[in-house]
């Protein structure tokens, strides 16, 4: 992608982003999930919520022409492009906690969570503060029956676009996630970069 800022596997960015800028995340190389946290920038106490998202879109299932609220039922980012249709706002960062769990047989990693802490924490935003992440890319199927959840591969190709528009000034956390299942079971870069106001 052409002026794409390139996130390693495995890490994670701060940015800023100003109200009416457009935040590009892009799949660099195909099946692999960026997480996405996000904070009033004036007011890191105001964040990113799927609860108040999920209560005023009124949808699981998030994608062009959808908001992201905050906590303070504000407005903070619009999805104006998405190639992909798939991504989750149920599950948690992955965390050290999360490999210790659900891979045992596998080398400890901070994961997104602890990937977002640090490069969060020049802003002001403590490890407590950081939310469940709109999980970009990310697929987790819901049985309506049973109500069983699972993580699968994302259907996330080469060079897939998402486009979020900020409704405030914000600071956006955004990951390479760390988690083997979320990427098939293994890991790549993933790219982003700020458009001007339309």
């Amino acid at each position: 992608m052409m002026g794409a800022n390139i996130i390693p596997p495995r890490s994670g960015v701060a940015l800023r982003l100003h109200a009416g800028e457009a935040l590009e995340v892009v799949d660099l190389m195909g099946c692999q999930v960026a997480d996405l946290v996000a904070y009033n920038i004036a007011d890191v106490r105001e964040v990113l919520s799927n609860g108040r998202t999920f209560d005023y879109e009124e949808t699981l299932k998030l994608t062009k022409g959808n908001t992201l609220w905050s906590n303070r039922s504000n407005p903070m980012l619009e999805i104006t492009h998405d190639d992909v249709g798939c991504h989750d706002f149920l599950l948690t960062p992955c965390s050290e906690a999360t490999f210790a769990h659900f891979y045992p047989d596998k080398p400890l990693h901070r994961g997104c969570f602890g990937n977002l802490a640090e490069a969060l924490e020049p802003y002001g935003v403590e490890p407590d503060m950081i939310p469940t992440a709109f999980n970009v890319f990310m697929n987790v199927p819901f049985d309506g029956a049973s109500g069983k959840i699972s993580v699968e591969p994302p259907p996330s190709k080469a060079g897939d676009v998402i486009r979020l528009e900020a409704k405030m000034d914000l600071v956006v956390g955004l990951t390479a996630c760390s988690a083997y299942a979320s990427n098939g079971g293994t890991f790549k870069p993933i790219g982003w970069r700020v458009l001007p106001p339309r």
